[in-house]
Parts: C-alpha cells; structure tokens; sequence
C-alpha cells in the first residue's frame, strides 16, 4: 500500500493502477462501517484508493471540526490489511489554496433534512468529493448509505456535471443493538450510548406500522416521534419520510420512501435511516448479520 500527501505524490502513483479504480472517500478514525465500504470495492474493481481528509468546509461554525476524532496511525494500518493499493491524505491548504473561490451547489435535494439543519454543510460536500474525483479519476466511488442525503446529494451532482463515475451506496454497518456506527459515536457517554439504540427502535416502531398497512406518511412519522420521545436524554432535529431521490416529505407511502432522523443526544447529533425501495426494505447490516 502506497500513501501519498502531495497532489503530484498522488497523480503520480494513480497513473499505473489497473482499472477500474474503485474510490473510497472518507475523514478517518475508520470504523467496521468505512471497513465494508472497502471490502465492497475491493470485490468489485481492480485497484482502491482510499482518500483522508477531514473537510473543513462542510463544518459549520458551531461544528466540531477542531473536536472531530484523528487516528490516522491506526487508519493506515486497518487499510493495509484490507488490500488497498492507494491512499491519499491531502493538506487543508492542498484542497483549498489561500486564493480558493470555486464551490458546487446542488440545488433541492440539498435543501431539506440535514441541509436545513447545517447550512452550507452540502456545498462543502459537493465541493470536495468533485474535488476528489477530479483528483483521483476513479470509475466507481463509494459511500454508506447511512449518511442517505449525502448519497442522494453526490448522485445528483454525478448526473449533472456529466462525471463518469458510478456511485455506489452501500449498506450501513449497525452495532449489536442497532446503532448506526459513526465516527460521532465515540462522544457518547454509556449512559449516552445506550440511550443512542432508541433511533433504530423508532426506526424498526416505523417499518412495522408501514407493514400493518399504514400508509399516510403523517402518522409514521408520529409513531417514529413517539419513540424517540419516550427516551428523555434525546432532543429530535427532525423526523422525516420523504420520496429517497428528491427528498419532498409524503403523504402516502406506497413503494418508495426515506425513514430518516437526526436526534440530539447530549451534545451529539445522530442520524440513521431505513429506504423502501420498489417495497423492498434496505434497514443495514448488523456486523456480520444481514438485518431484514
């Protein structure tokens, strides 16, 4: 495995890799979840990069940047062991240079959800992973499918601007009860922690009374709010079931639709996500067990 700093480092040791190229953009402090995103693309392209940066510009004032968890020893070493053959690990000055001044705004879908709730999080987002594939020419990119919005953010942004990138959402990796694996979870006091489960329980409380044959998006997203708020350490930012390509909240669920949420908990903010889609439900994986 190769690791690179320098935009040059990088062109350079991109330019003899087998194609296609499989790219797995992330911020570090890897988790199981960032693991199966290159497993993925281990399995399906001849050569992986894996990108490293901590974006500054999809943090807001008030964020966590300063705060965000770095182990990039251990990082390094969790991707050797998985196979891939690049990675990259840019300055902040390298991907926004003192004179910086050319950003992407993806218009609707970055409006509702977790871009109302941050403000300029999504051209941050949009800015950098056009950024990265600019840099890295991969044929296939990889993202989880917990950050759900992200995904439908960069597809859109992909089909737009002509990229020709596939992008791949993958399944989100759940711990033992449920929660949706994240970078974040390591604020979690225990107390914190185990209070954090109650989002896949609304999520799964949502899911059964779509099964039991509600349809009005209103009233499952009240019986998603209800457990949420029987758990007195969280505080909802919002509680939304939306169409999963153009994010327009329903309301009637019939074959598509977004279970998603983000819930203060302490300090921290948590978002998770179940997608029906054509009636077929993608809830993530609990490590090393398939979840209906």
């Amino acid at each position: 495995m190769q690791t690179v700093k320098a935009l040059e480092e990088l062109r350079a040791a991109r330019q003899p890799l087998c194609e296609p190229v499989g790219l797995v953009p992330t911020m570090g402090f890897l988790h199981p979840g960032h693991l199966s995103l290159v497993r993925r693309a281990r399995s399906e392209c001849a050569s992986v990069v894996v990108s490293i940066f901590i974006n500054p510009t999809q943090f807001g004032p008030q964020e966590d940047l300063s705060d965000y968890p770095r182990d990039l020893e251990k990082d390094l070493a969790l991707l050797e062991t998985s196979g891939v053959d690049l990675v990259w690990t840019p300055a902040p000055e390298t991907m926004y240079p003192p004179d910086y001044q050319t950003w992407i705004e993806v218009d609707k879908v970055s409006k509702p959800l977790e871009g109302a709730r941050r403000p300029g999080h999504f051209r941050g987002v949009a800015t950098v992973v056009a950024k990265l594939f600019n840099a890295v020419q991969p044929q296939r990119a990889y993202f989880g499918q917990k950050d759900a919005q992200q995904a439908v953010v960069i597809q859109r942004m992909v089909r737009d601007l002509n990229f020709p990138i596939d992008i791949v959402a993958c399944p989100l990796i759940r711990e033992s009860d449920g929660l949706a694996m994240s970078s974040r979870n390591v604020y979690l006091t225990p107390e914190q922690r185990k209070a954090a489960a109650v989002l896949y329980r609304a999520l799964i409380a949502g899911r059964q009374a779509y099964e039991s044959g509600g349809r009005k998006a209103g009233q499952l997203r009240a019986v998603i709010i209800k457990e949420i708020d029987a758990e007195p350490l969280t505080r909802r930012e919002y509680v939304s079931v939306a169409h999963p390509d153009t994010l327009i909240e329903l309301d009637r669920v019939n074959q598509d639709a977004l279970f998603s949420m983000a819930v203060h908990i302490g300090k921290t903010c948590l978002i998770d996500n179940f997608l029906l889609r054509n009636g077929n439900w993608y809830t993530g994986q609990l490590l090393n067990e398939t979840i209906e």
